[in-house]
């Protein structure tokens, strides 16, 4: 742990912050650096003078004065003469306070609003908007409201200077209206980066008029509405018909609405890979190798995902500086953003163009010629002024000059390997911020990738992790990422990143040393008040739902259930009642028996937050006795419940590219004739059946009798979608103790599938025995 890191700040701001504050609970998300408390409030009313030294400042207040013009009737006018004694708020310029810092210092009489530019008065008035009540969002008149904020002393300075969102507007086209919400939601929580996604294999967002059919093909794909990773590629000649782009114009309303709210727009233009939209429409920058034709993809896109742009060909460089020149002309960001992600070279190793360019080089492999292609674009954009970005598979080859790295992978630990060369860099770690992942308890959520990413694990992940003081210094900031492969509405973009966001502008924001997870929840509760008047379709019960282990014990089945929030009580009941704030209060494991169902859920002040959890076992044989396997969460196979269409909601046993062994000991000798394997079928992730699944019997434990064998074909373990698929294997009424069952890896995926060629993987989920 960096311990300088907090002090820095406080240096930053060059105010004595080393006492600590008298503790004060106000609702601001993120949690101001300093917070001293005073006495009485503040009141507002419609004599209320504005004093403003600028017209800038006069612009920054605006927002906040038809907000009232609207909530309370207030017909406020800005004005620069300096008011006398009386109800007043004073902008005041303060040079020596950092960029982004202010300071708010409000009395019975008077708000005193200090900083020394825009972006600092502009985090002040975001400050007080949400110290007033949440009506103020309000979209209508308001009465009998008390439009008053409490007397304190706020200093306020921002913990990193990067503090990002990237949002895929590839994958799912986001209308230009939803994107200035999107927009103006990011600045309530004083996010001062967006990350355009503009580019990617589903497509191509961005107007350049030197190349119309980057639009006119690029930018749309076949249609198809199942899930991402389960969709087919386009036939020939199937309409195109989802999509979008925006102009130039547009962009330019999109850059000029974030900059009124203190939010640069980095654009990023993929090279060499995730590329597929601009090849579609311009087959002749793939390699001469590529053979299929090139289509706009609608989901993963199986061995088409690895086509991208031949770096033996010289117009593909004509073509991205051409691009990147009308980039810099929309985009004033300093920085342009180049990807560099995963970059299959199979193509490159068979082309000859590409083969002979790596040869002139002096390059030894693909990997090198990656890098010397992203460094041949990287140069050019640096001699047109401006800052290249990338994501952390720069660093396996030679990182461009200048370049600022984006740590994605695992938890962001390669982007280091830039920082020890002198690169600034940023974490944006997959396993903690990105909001593709599920925000709560998985058997309640709508269907995505991976596993869990709750808002507890946003609030609770640190930037620093174990990096050195030499490393820490090349951190910018962080970014939260959504990737909207499972998006297809702007609706479902908001409910999977609010209210993630308000914990990662937390730990964006706020002083590290000033982390508390209760205290952020009750500031959470206000702040989605506003969230409610300002109409952001955040998720409501995510954090509220309840998590569930249910596992073997004795022939019955132990219960413990979890949830997020320490501030709820979890209340259940053993039958299908519904559950309420008198049923009974949940203290920690208890067990169930053969026909017994537990109806579970969260409650505040007696009052139902989460989902109701139903829990209904499928009692047989096997049901509550112990498995042995080294395979992690075996116990799951005896414990009675189906798993959900989400592999990942912990009711599986994942067997990735690999067979297994599982043995149950029922306890005693017991007949049975018929066994049940449940299994899991998910296209799109290559899960399918076992090619081989053997039954075996025993009365000891020592020797073993096969009772019944099946070997499945391709075409008996892979089908298409997402279900469940149960192997009956019916033999001789036979007793037994112990019961061994052998699984035989799914394989590899055959050609045509949409992840050919990659491992398979078996959820295996349930066993029944009969």
């Amino acid at each position: 742990m960096i311990k300088l890191k907090y002090f820095l700040t406080l240096f930053l701001l060059g105010y004595s912050l080393l006492a600590q504050p008298n503790p004060i609970d106000i609702s601001v998300v993120p949690n101001p650096a300093y917070v001293r408390s005073g006495k009485g409030v503040f009141e507002f009313n419609s004599d209320t003078k504005w004093v403003v030294e600028s017209e800038s400042q006069k612009e920054i207040l605006l927002p906040l004065l038809n907000r009232f013009r609207i909530a309370a009737n207030f017909q406020f006018i800005p004005d620069s003469v300096q008011a006398g004694l009386g109800n007043k708020v004073v902008f005041k310029s303060n040079k020596a306070l950092p960029a982004e810092a202010y300071n708010l210092s409000i009395n019975k009489e008077s708000i005193i609003l200090e900083a020394s530019g825009e972006s600092g008065f502009y985090y002040g008035i975001t400050t007080l908007m949400q110290l007033l009540p949440s009506d103020i969002f309000s979209h209508q008149l308001i009465s009998d409201v008390n439009w008053q904020v409490p007397c304190l002393k706020i200093e306020d300075t921002p913990r990193f200077e990067y503090r990002g969102f990237m949002l895929d507007v590839s994958r799912y086209f986001m209308p230009k209206e939803d994107l200035l919400d999107i927009i103006d939601y990011l600045a309530l929580h004083k996010i001062n980066y967006l990350h355009l996604h503009l580019v990617d294999d589903n497509g191509w967002r961005l107007e350049i008029k030197k190349y119309p059919e980057l639009t006119d093909i690029g930018a749309w794909r076949a249609d198809r509405y199942n899930y991402f990773s389960a969709r087919q590629n386009p036939v020939e000649g199937e309409p195109k018909t989802v999509g979008g782009f925006y102009s130039q114009e547009d962009i330019k309303e999109i850059v000029s609405y974030a900059a009124h709210r203190q939010i640069e727009v980095v654009p990023e233009i993929e090279m060499p890979a995730h590329t597929i939209s601009s090849l579609a429409a311009l087959p002749h920058l793939t390699c001469p190798v590529v053979e299929e034709p090139v289509n706009v993809l609608p989901g993963i896109g199986g061995s088409q995902s690895s086509v991208i742009y031949c770096a033996g060909n010289d117009s593909v460089f004509t073509f991205l500086e051409d691009v990147i020149d009308e980039v810099i002309e929309m985009f004033p960001s300093e920085y342009i953003h180049i990807g560099g992600d995963e970059a299959w070279k199979d193509n490159w190793e068979k082309c000859p163009r590409c083969q002979a360019t790596i040869k002139e080089e002096g390059l030894h492999d693909e990997e090198e010629l990656q890098a010397w292609f992203v460094n041949k674009m990287s140069n050019y954009i640096r001699q047109n002024g401006k800052k290249v970005m990338g994501w952390d598979e720069l660093t396996n080859g030679e990182i461009p000059e200048g370049a600022t790295i984006f740590g994605w992978r695992g938890m962001g630990e390669h982007a280091l390997k830039a920082a020890d060369q002198g690169h600034p860099f940023i974490m944006t770690p997959a396993r903690a911020l990105y909001f593709i992942r599920y925000q709560g308890p998985q058997w309640f959520e709508p269907f995505t990738y991976f596993g869990d990413n709750t808002l507890r694990d946003v609030y609770e992940y640190e930037p620093s992790g174990e990096m050195t003081g030499a490393q820490y210094q090349y951190l910018k900031g962080i970014q939260a990422c959504l990737w909207s492969e499972f998006v297809s509405s702007p609706e479902e973009a908001q409910y999977l990143v609010f209210p993630r966001l308000a914990a990662f502008s937390e730990i964006a924001w706020s002083p590290e040393d000033a982390k508390d997870w209760k205290g952020f929840l009750t500031r959470l509760d206000h702040l989605t008040g506003i969230y409610e008047k300002k109409g952001i379709g955040y998720s409501k019960y995510s954090m509220f739902n309840l998590y569930h282990t249910v596992s073997p014990q004795d022939g019955d089945l132990k219960v413990e259930l979890s949830c997020i929030r320490p501030d709820v009580e979890i209340r259940y009941n053993i039958g299908h009642a519904r559950p309420t704030g008198e049923s009974q209060l949940y203290q920690g494991p208890f067990t169930i028996r053969e026909g017994q169902v537990v109806s579970a859920a969260t409650f505040q002040n007696g009052k139902l937050k989460g989902r109701v959890l139903r829990l209904n076992p499928r009692f047989n044989k096997a049901t509550g006795h112990k498995v042995v396997s080294s395979e992690p969460n075996s116990n799951v196979i005896t414990n009675g419940l189906l798993g959900s269409e989400k592999m990942t909601d912990g009711e599986y046993v994942d067997l990735y590219d690999c067979g297994g062994e599982f043995v149950i000991d029922l306890e005693q000798i017991q007949s049975f004739k018929k066994v049940g394997l449940s299994f899991l079928n998910n296209y799109g992730r290559s899960v399918h059946l076992p090619s081989s699944a053997t039954i075996f019997v025993s009365k000891n434990g020592n020797i073993y009798q096969e009772v019944a064998s099946r070997e499945l074909a391709f075409r008996e373990r892979i089908s298409e979608g997402i279900k469940h698929h149960v192997l009956w294997f019916n033999f001789n009424e036979t007793d037994g103790r112990f019961l061994k069952i052998k699984l035989g890896a799914t394989g590899i995926m055959p050609d045509g599938h949409v992840l050919e060629h990659k491992p398979g993987r078996i959820a295996f989920d349930e066993v029944f025995v009969e």
